[in-house]
Formats: C-alpha cells, sequence, structure tokens
C-alpha cells in the first residue's frame, strides 16, 4: 500500500536525520542523568504491545530512581493511584531532578527514534501501550475493546493526536478512541500536521507529567 511505504520511507528519513542532529545533545542528556542518579542512563522498562500485539522494549531515557517499578508494586498506595489516572502519576516521587526536566518536555522519548529505524515504532502513531494495561483497562471500559483491536492494528508512535491534544490529561477510554481514529484515517498529510502540532505540545510541557 502506498500509505504504508510512503509512511516508512518518512519514519526513516526523519529517524536518521533526528538522531544525527540531536547526537551531541543525547549524549548530553545521558550524562546529566548519570550525574543526578545513580544507575543507567535508559530506563528498563517493561515490555509494550506493538503492531498485531507484538511485544517490544521501548528505548527511552531514565527519568526515575533504579527500581522504580519495583518501588511501585510495593507501594499499594502508590499503585492505586497508578490506576486510577490512567498509569499515570502527577508529582510521581520516583522522578529525579533532571527526569522532570526531561519528562516536562519529553526528551525522555528521543531515544525511541531507534525503534523507529528499528521499524518497531513509526513518528506518529498510538501510544505504545503496556500489556496489563490494556488488559485491566478494558475490563474498566469494555466499550473500549474495539478500538484496542484497531490500534493492534498499526504501529505505536513516537507521537500521536492524543498527545498533541492534552497526553497525561486524557483518560484510557478517550485515548484509546483517538488512537483508533487516527489508525484509520490513514493520511500522510495527517501525520505532517500531527507533527507540526508535537512542537508546541512540547515546547509548552502540555499535560506533561
Amino acid at each position: 500500500m502506498l500509505y504504508d511505504f510512503s509512511k516508512r520511507l518518512i519514519d526513516v528519513f526523519v529517524s536518521t536525520a533526528s538522531l544525527v542532529i540531536l547526537s551531541p545533545f543525547l549524549v548530553l542528556i545521558a550524562i546529566a542523568i548519570k550525574l543526578d542518579s545513580s544507575g543507567p542512563a535508559l530506563a528498563d522498562t517493561p515490555m509494550r504491545a506493538g503492531k498485531n500485539g507484538k511485544l517490544f522494549r521501548i528505548f527511552k531515557f531514565r527519568s526515575m530512581v533504579q527500581n522504580a517499578h519495583d518501588m511501585l508494586e510495593n507501594n499499594p498506595k502508590l499503585l492505586d493511584e497508578y490506576k486510577k489516572n490512567s498509569y499515570k502519576i502527577f508529582n510521581d516521587p520516583r522522578v529525579t531532578k533532571v527526569g522532570k526536566f526531561i519528562r516536562r518536555f519529553s526528551l525522555d522519548e528521543l531515544p525511541q527514534f531507534f525503534n523507529i529505524l528499528k521499524g518497531e515504532m513509526s513518528v506518529v502513531g498510538p501510544r505504545a501501550y503496556y500489556p496489563y494495561e490494556l488488559a485491566e483497562q478494558q475490563g474498566k471500559y469494555p466499550e473500549s475493546k474495539r478500538f484496542v483491536k484497531i490500534i493492534l492494528s498499526g504501529k505505536p508512535g513516537l507521537t500521536g493526536l492524543w498527545q498533541v491534544t492534552g497526553r497525561s490529561q486524557i483518560n484510557f477510554d478517550k485515548r484509546v478512541e483517538m488512537d483508533a481514529q487516527y489508525v484509520q484515517k490513514k493520511s500522510i498529510l495527517y501525520d505532517f500536521w500531527i507533527m507540526v502540532e508535537t512542537i508546541p505540545a512540547v515546547l509548552f510541557g502540555k499535560g506533561a507529567v
């Protein structure tokens, strides 16, 4: 299909150009993370659900303390807030000083250009959901099942429709509906519009946690 071929060409071009241009900046972020707290520069994140539900590991700069997921699992109050807020925690105590800054401006997401080069993600697409998040939230919002099925037919993206219209302020049920609408639209012009809208959303930290 012309759309899929064109989208892949754009993904390869944008991710390659971005990694070349941003490489000094990426190194500085990695150094800042290492100086700010102990642990690796990249986060050890749980697997995500990609196209057709295939699991893959997303590349992200570490914005939290080491063993952040263990801390979450062992803290019932924090875990309850995490699930109630559609898998987000506002003023998360696990986030480091450097982590707060890079999360606000989505700099922690930049290593995902490597996922795009590998073909696991696209520049624009639905959110890369955790498998357990999909399972639990579909139980909470049964009407979302049809949207999730549509979402998993496409590749997740570095940015997407919900990111430029509210990010963390949008709950799961509305988020998957928006993601499904995007997947069904299949428009390169729409992709470019989302890319352009991503710039002010990132600069102003709209909806970031």
